[in-house]
């Protein structure tokens, strides 16, 4: 069964000095503003590295949690940061490569299970497979 989800973005202007904003289905981002100074040159607020990154860590927590399930372990407390890089390959943005930072309370855990379920969980991750998945595009000119 699929579930979905949407976002919506919005751009005025020009690239440098425009601005866009994107919202949820859900309202938890409503017209949340993102622009060039934000994305690239580190100015406070959001920016979609920053929306990919908080997506990625929380997917990387659920699915670590039911990793944990399936060895009968239940976390105390899972506390994942993911840390998107954005650089510059043959002069255009490219997001290079996310990292997860993950410290873990697990009762009764040993290292060797809590890193198996570590590994599966960030190959399995729904995230972590969108990474590597075909995208695909309809446009419409209005």
């Amino acid at each position: 069964m699929a579930t979905t989800n949407s976002a919506s973005a919005i751009w005025t202007g020009d690239l440098k000095t425009g601005e866009g904003k994107i919202s949820t289905r859900s309202a938890t981002l409503v017209s949340a503003t993102y622009d060039f100074r934000k994305r690239f040159e580190g100015a406070d607020g959001t920016n979609p590295e920053e929306l990919i990154a908080a997506a990625h860590a929380a997917c990387f927590s659920m699915a670590l949690s039911a990793e944990l399930a399936k060895a009968d372990l239940t976390a105390t407390e899972i506390k994942t940061t993911a840390t998107a890089t954005l650089d510059f390959i043959d002069g255009a943005p490219t997001v290079t490569k996310v990292h997860l930072d993950l410290t873990a309370t697990i009762p009764t855990a040993t290292d060797e299970a809590f890193q198996a379920a570590a590994a599966a969980a960030k190959a399995g991750c729904p995230i972590s497979r969108l990474l590597k998945a075909d995208v695909s595009l309809t446009a419409v000119l209005a």
